[in-house]
């Protein structure tokens, strides 16, 4: 692994592509994707030998701050320049192959080929063979408070080249420009950058080698790591062994708010849960379900003063997006519960839209519902969501209705997706064909 590696062309070339297929927002200097093209070939000659000669000096990175999915704060993304990202990209390139086969078995985030649905599987098949208590360890602030010299330190075991771990030094300290300051940055690295994802696997590998080391069944995804084991007494034995290990080893810190002992179905992994039965099947956690009504909710909003058909349109991209993460789970009683809930709440939205009592009966009666029914929703005094749930409006608006109008049913589709997983697996096992989502 050397800068020679880093700046061969075909590797340049690739990285540019990535680059430029990933997008994403300009940094400090402004710079798009769409301008890198060009001002590297007025200028590439220039960087190339200051990257040759170990002189190259990073931009420092723009600080974006977004909420977290589960809404506790926001999470702070460091944008690098594009050509910072296409230097950070090319150096990836070389190093990747090279460490991601020494990973454990048993790290799933951020490698290829890799996915968090193979890391949610694996965990179930833990349970399903006994283990059946989770030490669930969650990293206080993982990504801002890895330490630099301990990272370097193991990426100096397998990178004999000087001027690539300068480079990637340079890249770990370069400023963070935030509210119009750049501060200096001595821990952490900022996610934002390609980069990133895989020093984090570098720095936790050497947690994977301490559990396989000690004989545990373990699953880790990115800074997400649970160990399965027999007993509540043996996973506090654990998790007290551990935090001294993380504490001492590598720097970081437990969060004891966020980690617990606990039996798996009363906890999440990357969205999932599992029931408690002998042979567990996944499930779509509840608090997944929480954020997805808190995403749909803007869209709803605004359904007062749109009609259906342009609100359905704008919730069907998400719909299908959280359906297809969410596919692989067994049991469809959160499908069916987010199904209710959206149909309730676009009849809420009409029943807003007709604002007064006698349209509302008016628009009752055109609709097919029971004079006198239409005359008791009309004038009952009862709030928006309450009226959107009894007989009136539910007889005026059908499932079947929201069907026509385009809305996903996700009970529906999730059957659906169910039942050819089902006949794929079969056809490979009876025919030898190759099946499965592949993920």
């Amino acid at each position: 692994m050397t800068m020679e590696e880093v700046l061969r062309r075909e590797n340049l070339l690739r990285a540019y592509q990535r680059v430029k297929s990933n997008g994403g927002s300009p940094g400090v200097d402004g710079m798009t994707v769409e301008e890198l093209g060009g001002y590297l070939l007025r200028h590439w000659e220039a960087i190339r030998e200051e990257l040759g000669q170990g002189r190259y000096r990073p931009s420092p990175v723009r600080l974006v701050e977004i909420p977290k999915p589960d809404g506790g704060g926001v999470r702070g993304l460091g944008i690098p320049t594009v050509l910072d990202r296409l230097i950070q990209q090319a150096v990836l390139q070389v190093l990747q192959p090279h460490f991601d086969a020494t990973f454990s078995e048993w790290s799933f985030g951020f490698r290829p080929g890799r996915s968090a649905h193979a890391a949610i599987r694996c965990a179930r098949a833990h349970v399903a063979a006994g283990y059946r208590w989770v030490v669930d360890i969650d990293l206080e602030k993982f990504f801002d408070r890895v330490n630099h010299d301990v990272l370097l330190a193991r990426l100096a075991r397998r990178i004999e080249d000087k001027r690539l771990l300068r480079l990637i030094r340079r890249f770990l300290q370069a400023g963070l420009l935030a509210d119009g300051l750049v501060s200096q940055r001595l821990e952490g690295t900022p996610q934002g950058g390609p980069l990133s994802p895989l020093l984090s696997n570098v720095v936790l590998d050497e947690l994977d080698r301490e559990l396989e080391r000690r004989g545990h069944r373990f699953v880790r995804y990115a800074d997400d790591c649970n160990v399965y084991v027999r007993s509540r007494r043996s996973g506090e034995r654990v998790m007290a062994s551990l935090e001294r290990f993380l504490s001492r080893r590598l720097r970081l810190t437990v969060n004891r708010v966020k980690s617990a002992v606990d039996r798996p179905w009363r906890r999440k992994f990357l969205g999932y849960s599992m029931t408690s039965r002998r042979e567990p099947k996944l499930r779509v956690a509840p608090e997944a379900v929480r954020r997805l009504r808190s995403k749909l909710r803007p869209q709803l909003r605004r359904a007062r003063g749109r009609s259906l058909e342009q609100t359905i349109s704008e919730l069907t991209p998400l719909l299908r997006g959280w359906l297809q993460y969410f596919r692989h789970a067994e049991t469809k009683k959160s499908f069916e519960t987010v199904d209710a809930w959206l149909r309730r709440k676009l009849r809420c939205a009409v029943w807003r839209q007709w604002k007064r009592s006698k349209t509302r009966r008016q628009r009752l009666l055109e609709r097919g519902v029971d004079p006198d029914l239409a005359r008791r929703a009309a004038s009952n005094g009862r709030g928006p969501w309450w009226n959107a749930a009894v007989g009136g409006m539910h007889h005026a608006f059908p499932n079947a209705f929201f069907t026509h109008l385009g809305l996903l049913s996700l009970t529906a589709e999730h059957q659906r997706l169910q039942r050819l997983a089902r006949t794929a697996v079969y056809e490979t096992h009876t025919h030898g064909g190759v099946g499965g989502w592949g993920a």
